[in-house]
């Protein structure tokens, strides 16, 4: 099944792809990850990264590149993806967890410390996860930023987490 079939890259994929970064990078601490996969004239993810990490160049349909040596993996450019395709992992947040942090566009907001069912890119269950962090400043432009810990062998696969169903009593 072809990447336009399906709308998002397989994690073999991603590994296999340029753009992801090496484990060696990986082991050294927060680094983005881009999963973008359209050819379309975008690039705030460029301009957002103060470290001039992100490069998309000319024309500005080329998908960005990561310089994984310059991202610091401070987040910036999550909320500024209007693709949603920007993620930051943290292999190094704990001996047996890792930190997935992702944009999070639902209400209500999840709240730290909530233990929430982690999704992989389809959209399917594949572990709990416990909210370390909610960022949503100004800057942000209403796109916060949701940050879990899962198991560290599950953050090359988190991308998101289920929506939080309110319970609507006004129904009853």
């Amino acid at each position: 099944m072809s990447l336009r079939e399906k709308g998002y890259l397989t994690v073999c994929e991603l590994l296999n792809s340029n753009c992801y970064p090496y484990e060696e990078r990986l082991d050294k601490g927060p680094v983005a990850i881009i999963e973008c996969n359209e050819q379309i004239p975008c690039n705030p993810c460029e301009v957002a990264c103060r470290f001039n990490a992100i490069k998309v160049g000319k024309p500005i349909t080329n998908p960005p590149i990561l310089d994984e040596n310059l991202c610091t993996g401070c987040g910036e450019c999550i909320s500024r993806c209007p693709g949603l395709a920007i993620f930051v992992i943290d292999k190094t947040y704990s001996n047996k967890d890792g930190l997935v942090s992702f944009p999070y566009e639902y209400f209500p907001l999840p709240e730290k410390g909530s233990i929430v069912e982690a999704v992989d890119r389809k959209g399917e269950t594949i572990c709990n996860g416990e909210v370390v962090r909610v960022l949503n400043p100004k800057k942000y432009d209403r796109t916060p930023v949701v940050s879990i810990k899962v198991p560290k062998e599950k953050i090359n696969e988190v991308r998101g987490i289920k929506r939080i169903q309110i319970n609507d009593k006004s129904n009853n």
